[in-house]
Order: structure tokens, then sequence, then C-alpha cells
């Protein structure tokens, strides 16, 4: 973590990542008030990151911070927080995601904070951590921020800090992507797929064929044959009938699917997200 100011201290929930890989982190914040359009956004763009060593860094605050925790998890990713307060169980903020950390160091992340376990979060603190999650990632993606979004102060950090700066395209009728439409006029890299996040980040864009694979890489065998049927999209009876399963167990593999996001259905036709 280079940065003018770095800790004196942190405290740790959970572990590090494995020091002989080589780990690219990626920032991920925005709005604590989020829309269903950047929940999705969120989840999709996270989610297309499967299986590539990274590590998704956020505050674990309520809105785009914890959605861009879970997602990092439910794709096989690690995940670090920074929350704007001490890690014990009584200074821990928000205390409604407290739940999660046990998820995180599970799933091979971890917690971190400079601030003392009992600390409680102040006004002060919050801007405060946000320079160690921007010192720490290879680039910061907003999400979601309004026109005076404390988002806002990530993302200057990270220029700051001379990381890459990637933004979210949003409606331009909606006040809540003021904040991220004006980073992308002032040259902000655009994202609009994973594919944009991975080639910001030095990876070669893959092609049709390697992100199929990617994307079966990690899949049950019953989710494997229902995912490798999907070169279209299909209704539910062909696909039942292709697999020649009963009704019972077809419609909780795919609903299973459909929970976890590798599918989704449309129109009664079913095709991998």
């Amino acid at each position: 973590m280079q940065i003018p100011d770095p800790p004196k201290d942190l405290w740790i929930i959970g572990s590090l990542p494995p020091a002989e890989r080589s780990w690219i982190y990626l920032c991920v914040v925005g709005s604590r008030r989020i829309t269903s359009y950047g929940r999705e956004v969120c989840e999709r763009i996270i989610s297309g990151l499967r299986g590539y060593p990274i590590i998704i860094v956020s505050g674990f605050a309520l809105g785009i911070d914890i959605a861009a925790h879970k997602a990092a998890m439910n794709a096989g990713l690690r995940t670090i927080a920074f929350p704007g307060s001490g890690l014990s169980g009584a200074a821990i903020y928000p205390k409604n995601n407290a739940h999660l950390i046990n998820k995180i160091a599970d799933a091979g992340g971890c917690l971190l904070s400079e601030f003392e376990p009992d600390f409680q979060a102040t006004m002060w603190s919050f801007p405060q951590r946000n320079r160690l999650m921007a010192g720490m990632a290879r680039a910061t993606m907003v999400i979601e921020a309004a026109e005076r979004s404390g988002t806002l102060i990530t993302a200057n950090l990270a220029l700051e800090y001379n990381r890459d700066l990637l933004a979210i395209p949003g409606p331009i009728f909606t006040p809540g992507f003021a904040g991220t439409n004006r980073l992308i006029r002032q040259g902000a890299i655009v994202v609009t797929c994973p594919e944009d996040v991975l080639e910001a980040l030095g990876f070669e864009r893959p092609n049709d064929e390697e992100k199929r694979k990617m994307a079966l890489s990690d899949l049950s065998p019953e989710e494997k044959a229902v995912a490798e049927i999907l070169h279209e999209p299909l209704p539910r009876d062909e696909i039942i009938r292709r697999l020649n399963w009963n009704i019972s167990r077809a419609n909780i593999i795919l609903s299973a699917m459909e929970i976890k996001e590798i599918i989704k259905e449309e129109m009664g036709m079913i095709c991998l997200r």
C-alpha cells in the first residue's frame, strides 16, 4: 500500500491473500442508497470476473459496498472490507452487516481497520479509511454516485495516488448518477461489461469460448449439464426434456442456478447470464 500517509497499525479479522500469488485489487464503491440498476450492475460486473486473481476491496457500508462484498463471494473471489470503525463486536459498523464478518473470513478474505478495536465510527472516520481502499487497489470502480456523494472522495484519492478510475454510466435524468457521469466526462474509464474491467486491469479480453469455459469451471455436474445445452435460450420444458430429468429435480436445480445468477428466465425462455 503506497500512499503518502500509511496507517501506523492495522487490525485484521480473517487472513490476507497468500503472497505466493500475484493478486490484483479492485476497489468498488458507490452510493449507500443503492438502486436496483446499481445493484444489478454491481453483481453482473463482479460475477464476470470469476476465475481471475482479482480481490474486491470495499468499505463494508450499506448499499454498493455490501453488494460488492456479496457479489465477490458469490463469484468465488476474495474480498477485503475496510469498515469506518474498529473491528470489535461492540464497535463494528453497521451492525446489521456483522453477520458477514465470518462469511468474508471463511471465503479467504478479511476485514481491516487502522482504528482501535473498540473505536466507534464517526463522520470523519469514513473519509479517512477511504484512502486505504484507494491506496490498496490497482483501480477504483465507481458504480453509482450523486454529484456530492462521499464516494467521490475515494475516486479523487485514486486519481491522487495515480490509480486508474473506472465509472459506470447511468441514466442522465437520475440524480444518483450525476457524479459517475461527471467522472466519465472528466476522463474516467467507461465500464459497461466485465471485459472492460479486465482490460483496465491488464488482462486480455476473453473471447466468447473463453468466457463460456470460465463460467462453467466451478459448476456442479447438474449445473454444467444445464449450461451445456443453453447455446441459445430454451423454454423450461425443453430443457427438462433434453436432460431427461423429472420435473421436481429439474425445477430445484434451475431455481438454484437462478438464485446464483448463472441463468435467468425472461418471457418463458431460460438463458445463461
